[in-house]
């Protein structure tokens, strides 16, 4: 669905995507003020190892899973831009175990600037998504901004003892990413107008897949821990789980599976400012062999929007994981045991 009106939606925003994510180190400075008060026992996951979402116990079956996450456009065209925020959204609910039961929808526009018409394509999108998940979008709230944003807060259920942190991976255990990166080098090509169609197709194709899988890693004992790729990139949010389980990991560079344009372009030099800026944060916690080409560095530090679910199991469950990714998921390397640190090999 295309709005008539020929508006291209990246040119209102500074950043696309998960890319406009206030950086790592910046965030952390900002949190570090935070005050921890007093929290309920109720609370069963909050912020302290940066989760994907909040976890709040209501009885011995069931956990309410709370999560909210909205950005600016990624893509030009309403209604896959909807898409896009939307299933981004849902996805913390998959990563912590859950299953989503409803959504509010978040809605900013600069209303001087874009047609109601596109405005409802927007919103469209992200109905469809929902739709798709059988969740409603139940009410949301909206104002008037200088930059178009859209996303949902998104709720679900889990029990109790089956919720998947993204801090209680073990050493030995198997990495294993659900979907290709590439999706912050993608957008890049595309602001640059040089994104082929085949490529636009391949970035819808990945960002607009729900992470379903969530729902039956939740059963599985032998998965010890769960998150998503997106903001931050692969390197970003595999040192959270390092970081929470006090462990390292090992990631093989040629194991990891990327988008076939956006290796090419990677290899010519395109990449996201946020790359840099995520690599400022925690670069400094990243071994890299001696002569790591400057484009692999940025690969593995690409903001992903809507990206893949990033699976920490023991190494006899490997089989039964990827079963349910229907074998759409590769593994990349293991936890170790040693400091909080991500080496690339």
């Amino acid at each position: 669905m295309n709005a008539p009106e020929k508006i291209r939606l990246t040119e209102f925003s500074h950043g696309g995507g998960c890319g406009c994510k206030i950086a790592p180190a910046i965030l952390s400075d900002i949190l570090a003020a935070s005050p921890v008060r007093g929290l309920p026992q109720e609370l069963l996951v909050g912020t302290e190892t940066s989760d994907d979402a909040a976890v709040y116990k209501l009885n011995e079956s069931q956990a309410l899973v709370a999560t909210t996450d909205f950005f600016t456009p990624i893509v030009d065209d309403p209604y896959d831009f909807g898409r896009i925020a939307a299933t981004n959204a849902i996805s913390d609910i998959y990563a912590m175990g859950g299953r989503p039961i409803m959504a509010l929808a978040i809605v900013g526009m600069p209303l001087e600037k874009l047609p109601v018409s596109v405005i409802r394509a927007i919103l469209a999108g992200g109905e469809a998504v929902c739709a798709n998940a059988q969740i409603p979008i139940a009410g949301g709230h909206s104002i008037d901004t200088l930059e178009p944003i859209y996303g949902l807060v998104a709720l679900g259920l889990v029990h109790p003892s089956k919720v998947k942190k993204n801090s209680t991976a073990r050493a030995g255990d198997a990495l294993i990413l659900g979907k290709p990166l590439g999706i912050g080098i993608l957008s890049a090509a595309l602001k640059k107008g040089k994104l082929s169609a085949a490529g636009y197709d391949e970035m819808l194709k990945w960002t607009t897949q729900l992470n379903t899988p969530g729902q039956a890693l939740a059963d599985m004992s032998a998965v010890h821990a769960l998150t998503d790729v997106t903001g931050f990139g692969l390197a970003g949010h595999l040192l959270e789980m390092c970081r929470g389980a006090k462990i390292g990991a090992d990631v093989s560079f040629e194991a990891l599976p990327v988008i076939a344009e956006a290796l090419e372009w990677a290899r010519q030099g395109v990449a996201t400012g946020a790359s840099d800026r995520n690599w400022k944060g925690y670069g400094a916690e990243v071994d890299l062999p001696s002569g790591f080409p400057e484009w692999k560095r940025k690969l593995i530090a690409d903001p992903q929007t809507s990206g893949g679910l990033l699976v920490a199991c023991a190494s006899d469950a490997v089989p039964q994981v990827l079963k349910a990714f229907n074998g759409n998921a590769t593994t990349i390397g293991r936890f170790t045991a040693g400091p909080a640190r991500l080496r690339v090999t």
